[in-house]
Parts: C-alpha cells; sequence; structure tokens
C-alpha cells in the first residue's frame, strides 16, 4: 500500500514564510494491495506517520527561527557602529497601554495614554533605543533611525491635534528624517474647535496647503485594543517629550560634540523634570529655572536673527554695531546657559542653586522699617466679631495699643512674615493654614498663635522646601502647631541668630529641628514626634536650650554631632526636665569620630598634660587644680566646664524613679569626656605646628553642660548611646 500525508508548516511559520512555506509530502509503503473501498491507512500506519510528522515539525521551527536569528544578526552586523540596541517586530513588548478618555462628550475617539510615564521608563527608551551613545549632531540621524524601526509606516489613525482644533485624520506615510506625516482627512469630519470655525472644506484646503504633511509632535494615536500600535504611540510620545523638556535649539550649537549627549544633556534634565514633578526641588528654584530657560530661548532668538543679517564682507558702521550687539547677546547667552547647566546638575543643583533657595545663604535682613514704627500682622482667613473683639481685647490693647504700631491683615502667615520688618509681630488668628512655600524669618519679629497650638495650624504640603528657617538675630514663635506633609525637608532649621519657641507642636515627616554650628535655640514646653530622623540635631558649636519638652516618636531623640576637625568647639547644651521616650533608636545619640578617625599627634608630656589626662579620666578638676589655673599657673590651661549636677526637682523634694533619669549621668560624662580630649587635639596640634603661643579664645573655650531631671522612656535602644564613624 502507498498512501501520501501531507505535513504543512505550522501557522505561525507559514505567516512569516509565506513565498518560502513548502509543503512536506510523505509516501508510506505497504506490500498490501490498495482498498479502493476504504481511503484510511491501518492504524499503525497512521501512528507511524504522525510520529514521523511531529519530529519533523521541531526541526521545521528550529530552522525558520535560525532564519530569524540569521536576518536579525545581519541587521545587527550593520548597525554595530550605531551604538543603539533597537526592537525587531518579534522582541516588541505587549505594554497594554491604558485608554485616555477624552474630557466632555466629543466626538473625537479616545487616544492611547503615555504622559504618565516613570523615569526609569523614559530613561531606559532613550538610552537603549533613541540615542544611545550619539553625539548632538547625530541626534537626528538616531532620532529618524529609531522611528523608522518603531513607527507603523501606514494605515493607522492619529488625532492632530493644535491650539486652535483636533481633528481625526488616517496616517498614508511618515517621513522620519522630517519628522512629518502624510495624512488623509477621515470623512465625514470629526473634529473639536477651540474659538473657531472649522469646515470639512477648510480642512482639506489646509492640508492642500501642507501637501498633506503634519508634525509627527502634534499626532495622539487613536486607541485600539488589538495592541498592534502600542510601540507606535510610545514612540510619539517619546519624541514629543524629548522635544518639549529635553532638547535645546543650542545644543547643535555646543563646542562639547565629541561627548556622549545623553550623558551630559538628557540624563540630568530628565532628573531634573521629575524632581520637580514629585516636588523635590524647591518652589523658588523652580521659577527661577523656568524663567531662565524662556529668558535663554528669547536671547537665543535674538542673537539668531541678528547673525542671520550680519555679512561678513561688510565693514559699514550699521555692521560694526550689530557685531558689537551680537558679542553683548553672545555673553549674555552664554551665562543665561551655565546658570541653567548649574541647576540642571544635580550635585552643583545641591551645592550652588539649592542652598540659595533653600535659605543656607538666605536674603539680608531688612532691618528696621523706614518710615518708623511697628506693625502688628493679623492672619486670618475668616474671623467672627466676637473673635475680633476677644483679640483687641485680650491681645492688641494690653500689648499694642501705643502710637507706634499699626495693623495690616492677611490671609496667609507666609506673606505676613514676608512683609515684616524689624520688630513686628504677627498674630495668626486659629484656623488651618494650608501653604506650599517656606517660612523664611530673617529679622528679628514674632510669630504667635492667638488660641491654643491645636487651634493655630499650619500645614505644608510642598516636598521642595524647607518648613520654617531661621536666620533673625532674635526671633520667637509661640502657641503654634506645625504639620508637614510628604516632606524631604526638615520642619525648622535655626541657620543663624537666636530662636525662642514656646508652647508649639511640630508634627515632622523627616528630620525634626536642626540647629546649625552659631546659631542658638531655646525651645522650651514643645512637643516634637514624627520624625523618620532625630527630633533635635545638635550642630558643633552651637547653643540649645532644651527645657520641659516632649520629644518621642521620632528614629532618634536628641542626635548631637561632633565633628572630627579638633577646631569645631563641642555645643552649649541644656537639657532640663524633658520627656523623651517612644524613640526608635536612643533617646539621646552623640556621634563622634573614632579614634581612627583623627590622628593624635605626639608631644612630650609635661605636668599639665598629666594633669589634663586626669581630667580625661575623671571629667572633673580638682579644686586645687582650679585655684592654680585662676592663679595663671601655665599656658596650657584646661578650659573650663561648667557641669551642674544637682536637679531642680529633687532640690524642691520631688521624686522621680531613678530608672527614668539615669540617662543624664551617662550624657554628662561622655560630653565631658570628648570635650575634653578635643581639648588635648588641640593642644597637641598647636605644639605640632611650633606655635610659641597659643590662641587664649581656642584653648580657653567653655562647654556648659546642664543636664538634669529628664525622663527616658520606652526608647528602642536605650537612653543614651554613641555611634563612632
Amino acid at each position: 500500500m502507498s498512501e501520501e500525508l501531507v505535513c504543512s508548516k505550522p501557522e505561525e511559520v507559514r505567516n512569516a514564510e509565506t513565498e518560502n512555506s513548502v509543503e512536506i509530502v510523505i509516501t508510506l509503503t505497504s506490500e498490501d494491495p490498495p482498498n479502493n473501498d476504504d481511503h484510511n491507512v491501518n492504524p499503525q500506519t497512521e501512528r507511524e506517520a504522525e510520529t514521523v510528522c511531529n519530529q519533523i515539525r521541531p526541526h521545521q521551527s528550529r530552522v525558520s527561527k535560525e532564519l530569524f536569528q540569521t536576518e536579525k544578526e545581519d541587521d545587527d552586523d550593520d548597525d554595530d557602529d550605531s551604538g543603539t540596541h533597537y526592537l525587531n517586530s518579534d522582541e516588541r513588548p505587549c505594554t497594554h497601554l491604558q485608554r485616555a478618555e477624552r474630557p466632555g462628550n466629543g466626538k473625537l475617539p479616545d487616544t492611547f495614554q503615555t504622559d504618565h510615564l516613570l523615569y526609569y521608563e523614559r530613561f531606559k527608551a532613550y538610552q537603549d533605543y533613541m540615542l544611545g551613545d550619539c553625539k548632538t549632531s547625530e541626534v537626528e540621524a538616531f532620532t529618524a533611525e529609531y522611528l523608522e524601526k518603531i513607527v507603523e509606516p501606514c494605515d493607522w489613525q492619529a488625532i492632530w491635534h493644535t491650539d486652535v482644533f483636533d481633528v481625526l485624520v488616517e496616517v498614508v506615510d511618515v517621513d522620519c528624517k522630517e519628522l512629518k506625516a502624510k495624512v488623509e482627512l477621515v470623512l465625514p469630519m470629526e473634529s473639536e474647535t477651540r474659538g473657531c470655525d472649522l469646515t470639512e472644506e477648510s480642512m482639506k484646503a489646509l492640508l492642500e496647503a501642507t501637501l498633506h504633511k503634519v508634525p509627527l509632535l502634534e499626532l495622539s494615536v487613536v486607541y485600539d485594543e488589538s495592541g498592534d500600535f502600542d510601540q507606535t504611540a510610545l514612540a510619539l510620545e517619546h519624541l514629543r517629550f524629548f522635544y518639549k523638556h529635553i532638547w535645546r535649539k543650542w545644543d547643535e550649537e555646543d563646542e562639547d560634540d565629541d561627548f556622549d549627549y545623553f550623558v551630559r544633556c538628557v540624563e540630568p534634565r530628565l532628573r531634573l523634570y521629575y524632581d520637580m514633578l514629585e516636588d523635590r526641588v524647591p518652589a523658588g528654584l523652580v521659577a527661577e529655572y523656568h524663567s531662565t530657560l524662556a529668558l535663554c530661548f528669547e536671547k537665543f532668538r535674538e542673537f539668531s536673527s541678528l547673525r542671520s543679517g550680519l555679512d561678513s564682507d561688510s565693514e559699514s558702521e550699521q555692521a560694526n554695531v550689530s557685531m558689537v550687539e551680537g558679542l553683548r547677546l553672545y555673553e549674555q547667552l552664554e551665562a543665561l546657559k551655565r546658570k541653567l547647566r548649574i541647576i540642571e546638575n544635580p550635585l552643583l543643583r545641591y551645592v550652588l542653586s539649592y542652598k540659595v533657595n533653600s535659605g543656607q545663604q538666605s536674603c539680608r535682613a531688612k532691618g528696621p522699617r523706614p518710615a518708623g514704627g511697628r506693625v502688628v500682622h493679623l492672619v486670618s482667613a475668616l474671623a467672627t466679631v466676637h473673635q475680633l473683639q476677644s483679640l483687641i481685647t485680650d491681645k492688641l490693647m494690653p500689648h499694642y495699643s501705643s502710637e507706634e504700631f499699626e495693623v495690616q491683615f492677611h490671609s496667609d502667615p507666609v506673606l505676613a512674615v514676608n512683609a515684616c520688618y524689624e520688630g513686628d509681630v504677627v498674630i495668626v488668628c486659629p484656623g488651618l493654614y494650608s501653604i506650599t512655600s517656606s517660612i523664611s524669618i530673617v529679622d528679628s519679629i514674632e510669630v504667635e498663635g492667638y488660641g491654643l497650638p491645636d487651634e493655630v495650624v499650619i500645614e505644608k504640603r510642598n516636598k521642595g522646601d524647607a518648613f520654617v528657617e531661621s536666620t533673625g538675630a532674635n526671633v520667637k514663635l509661640s502657641n503654634l502647631k506645625f504639620i508637614q506633609r510628604d516632606a524631604i525637608e526638615g520642619i525648622l532649621c535655626v541657620r543663624q541668630g537666636k530662636l525662642e519657641m514656646e508652647n508649639c507642636v511640630m508634627q515632622c515627616e523627616t528630620t525634626g529641628v536642626i540647629v546649625r554650628s552659631a546659631a542658638q535655640l531655646c525651645m522650651n514646653m514643645c512637643d516634637l514626634y514624627g520624625s523618620k530622623g532625630a527630633g533635635v540635631e545638635i550642630y558643633p558649636g552651637s547653643v540649645c536650650s532644651l527645657v520641659g519638652n516632649g520629644i518621642h516618636h521620632c528614629k532618634e531623640g536628641i542626635l548631637i554631632k561632633d565633628f572630627a576637625d579638633e577646631l569645631d568647639a563641642m555645643p552649649k547644651i541644656t537639657m532640663v526636665n524633658n520627656m523623651i521616650h517612644n524613640n526608635q533608636g536612643y533617646g539621646v545619640i552623640l556621634v563622634k569620630p573614632g579614634d581612627a578617625t583623627v590622628e593624635d599627634l605626639p608631644a612630650e608630656p609635661s605636668a599639665s598634660d598629666e594633669k589634663e589626662k586626669e581630667f580625661e579620666d575623671t571629667g572633673v578638676q580638682s579644686e586645687a587644680d582650679i585655684d592654680d589655673d585662676d592663679d595663671g599657673g601655665g599656658d596650657d590651661d584646661v578650659p573650663a566646664i561648667v557641669v551642674e549636677e544637682e536637679c531642680p526637682a529633687i532640690k524642691h523634694g520631688h521624686s522621680v524613679p531613678p530608672d527614668f533619669t539615669e540617662g543624664n549621668d551617662a550624657i554628662k560624662q561622655e560630653l565631658v569626656a570628648t570635650s575634653a580630649k578635643k581639648h588635648g587635639l588641640q593642644k597637641s596640634r598647636m605644639k605640632a605646628l611650633g606655635a610659641m603661643q597659643a590662641d587664649e579664645n581656642l584653648l580657653s573655650q567653655e562647654m556648659f553642660i546642664s543636664i538634669h531631671g529628664n525622663q527616658f522612656k520606652h526608647n528602642g535602644k536605650g537612653s543614651f548611646g554613641t555611634f563612632l564613624y
């Protein structure tokens, strides 16, 4: 018996290789005579044929894959010098993009939602597929090559979006080099207009005038559930975003054409865009960046227009004047471009621009009012007559009734503080005040809430700026509640001057109160909680007084910083009757360098050194030593360290459980020992440098420590600890 079985290729292989598809004919022979009545083979023969076909099909699939692989490798060999890896038709991921519904009840169809892409998605698209390692002069060529491989060449619908109309068109051809598409109007016409009348005849006339070519940047792909146009929609989104937020017209004239354009320009600008989108850049810096960018575009247009009108062969006076004007515009343009690069670079943005806008180099104090007098600024979004009457009776008349005071009304506490001069007073009436910018206090003023702290609430939601920054010589805050939302900066920073806080509540989001070097903080009867860092950070050289406060539910209660530089003075600290509890780490932690961090310089031992060594071990000077110091017994005097030992609670007969106050002595001993060791390093350094006479101010720094009556409860790691770095 002889029978022919036809084994065709699988359907997916036939679709991919239509022109090369073949059929494999297998002839089965048998000694039995043919049966004309029955055309079926016997079961055994049928099983043998099926086995052969099953063996052939995997081989066919493997061959087809090798063919595709060979074609792909050929393409890769051709593009080895491009530095970009592209997606072919088999590698395109199924993105399952969401539908972007159009507002209202318009006639136009929905489009793909592509403007919600994450940072890493755009980063990967530009780095791996669109730009690669191209130079600035190669951006257009790489972009065109990317579009040719990704964008469908024809037969897809899109919304042509302009400032005055949206109309449905069908793309019939794509010119990737010119970034344009040839389109035809979909009939009957579907459109939406803004402030104009658009008819089918006028649209056809417009398309004929433009030769039916429209920019790809103005096209949005119509939503299609099949997923065939997902990559086209994403490619147009990447193209649109690039030319709107990344590309600058002056980039192609940059002298640094030999460097990677993606690393030099795309990555920092993309990072800045998302930092601003996520409110991680101060609002002032964002406004400055946009204004600088707009001014740079304007100057570039003026410079380009002037340059195109210059005649290099002309020696007229007008040409000379234009040349001088062109040089002036060029210098202004370069200065603006440098400023933009500073803001776009993450490191330079932090070191130079970010610190300026965040208050590290705050604006100067205004001083007294030029016309004289003082102003009481009343902040109230809404107040009843009874509230105003109570405010006048309880506050204004008893304290601010003299002729030197005037009254101004505000609805925003930030505006009220910005309007202050030295000696002014801001009174915030009960209510909830939501702000987006920081409160920067540069003059000696008072800001107080009229009522209990829970009744006068100031809430900040912007991530980029600090909440309250104080640089005034003598500032006072009282009866206020500060709440942070989604913040990345601390809730309050005393950069310089003195700040006195009384009866305030601080609900933190990141770090709490920061006391910088040379600043002074007096915080009395306040409540601070919720910090993801330390509740209070105390820097070297600062003065910090904490009396009767509650610091709880923070990562660390109080953090005291001691840097490795021996020239940094230890802070002067007063901690009395504070309740430090329920913190994740220590109640109080001292951060200081390890023994290997600071190099101890060798010096010959002397009597004063032995005396100092004894002082380091005990932390207390003997009376005889103090008397000798008072008599001027030598040049190597040990700085006086004043330590208040007696607890007011015990003095007045109030008993405090010893378990809750055991951290006071440990804190005092550690701070005294650290200060004495730093003093020894200072003297050793002076001797090593061969100084004839040490600076008396440097070697006589007094460290005032008053730590008693504080209670430590339920802190995760204990009441006190040290961290060596």
